[in-house]
C-alpha cells in the first residue's frame, strides 16, 4: 500500500527549531530538478508561473524528485480551479498559489484544493497519479490530509489583508514574495529596500497572529538571515537558473579576457 508522502505542512509541523531551506527549480528540466533534490535542502519549488513548465514537465520533475528526502512544492501560474485540479492530479501535494491579495481569493484557492461538498475539485482519482490510480485507500474521503496549500502575498493589498488571508480555513501557510511586493510599492527591483523589508515584517506579524506558518523568498544571504531571525519557518534561498547564470559568468570572468567580454556584452 503506498505511503502518503510528506507535505510542506507536515514538514513545518515537525521542524520548529530552524527554518526549512528551499530552492527554486525554474529550468523545466527533470535532470536539474533531480540534482537540486539531492543537494540536501529541505524543499524544492517547481515553478509554473515564471518558468517554461507545463503539465508534462511538472509531472516528469515530480517523478524525478520522488526518490529523494525532499518536499516538492509546485507553484501554479494562477489561482485557477482547472489548473489547480490538473496539478493536484499529477501528484503534487503542496501547492503555492501566487498573487493572493484577499481572503476571498484565499478561499477560492482552498475550494479548488478540496473535493465536494467542501470545495469544487473535480473527481478523477481513478485516472490520476494523485491517488495512485485508486491504489490509496480512502483517498477521496481523506484527500485534505494528502494536500497542503500555501498562498503567496505579493502586493500591498495582500499585506493589509494578511491576517484575514492567513485565517482562512485550509490555508496552511503564507509565503511572501518581495519582488512583486516591491513593485507594488513603487520600488521595482528593490527587494531589500527598508520599506519592503518592513512590509514583509508586517505580514509576518499578521500571519503569526492568525496562528499560521510563514515564509519568504530571499536570495540575499543577509536578508534571508534577517527573515529567519524574524521567525520565518521556510525560505527560498536560491534558484537553479540563477546558480547556473552566476556560475557560468564566474567561469567567463576567470578564463575569457576582459576586452573580449566587453565586446560580447555589446551584442
Amino acid at each position: 500500500m503506498p505511503v502518503r508522502m510528506t507535505t510542506l505542512r507536515d514538514a513545518l509541523h515537525r521542524t520548529d527549531e530552524r527554518a526549512l531551506a528551499g530552492i527554486w527549480v525554474c529550468s523545466g528540466s527533470p535532470l536539474v530538478a533531480e540534482i537540486c533534490a539531492g543537494a540536501g535542502l529541505d524543499w524544492v519549488l517547481i515553478d509554473m508561473e515564471h518558468s517554461p513548465n507545463g503539465l508534462a514537465s511538472v509531472l516528469a520533475q515530480l517523478q524525478a524528485v520522488a526518490a529523494y528526502p525532499v518536499v516538492p512544492v509546485v507553484r501554479v501560474p494562477t489561482n485557477d480551479p482547472v489548473v489547480i485540479k490538473q496539478v493536484l492530479d499529477l501528484g503534487a501535494q503542496t501547492l503555492l498559489v501566487p498573487m493572493v491579495s484577499s481572503a476571498e481569493q484565499a478561499r477560492a484557492a482552498v475550494e479548488a484544493m478540496r473535493y465536494p461538498p467542501r470545495g469544487r475539485r473535480g473527481v478523477g482519482s481513478a485516472l490520476a497519479r494523485s491517488a495512485r490510480w485508486n491504489r490509496i485507500d480512502g483517498y477521496l474521503q481523506d484527500a485534505d490530509e494528502h494536500v497542503s496549500l500555501i498562498v503567496q502575498i505579493e502586493t500591498m493589498a495582500g499585506v493589509e489583508a494578511a491576517e484575514q488571508i492567513a485565517a482562512v480555513d485550509g490555508v496552511d501557510a503564507v509565503f511572501v514574495g518581495p519582488s512583486d511586493l516591491s513593485a507594488s510599492m513603487g520600488l521595482l527591483g528593490q527587494q531589500t529596500h527598508p520599506d519592503v523589508v518592513a512590509a514583509v515584517g508586517r505580514t509576518f506579524e499578521a500571519v503569526r497572529a492568525a496562528g499560521k506558518h510563514f515564509g519568504v523568498n530571499a536570495f540575499d544571504p543577509q536578508a534571508a538571515q534577517g527573515y529567519v531571525e524574524s521567525g520565518a519557518g521556510f525560505i527560498l534561498v536560491g534558484a537553479d537558473v540563477a546558480l547556473l547564470a552566476r556560475g557560468s559568468e564566474a567561469l567567463a570572468q576567470r578564463w575569457v579576457p576582459a576586452g573580449e567580454q566587453a565586446e560580447r556584452d555589446s551584442y
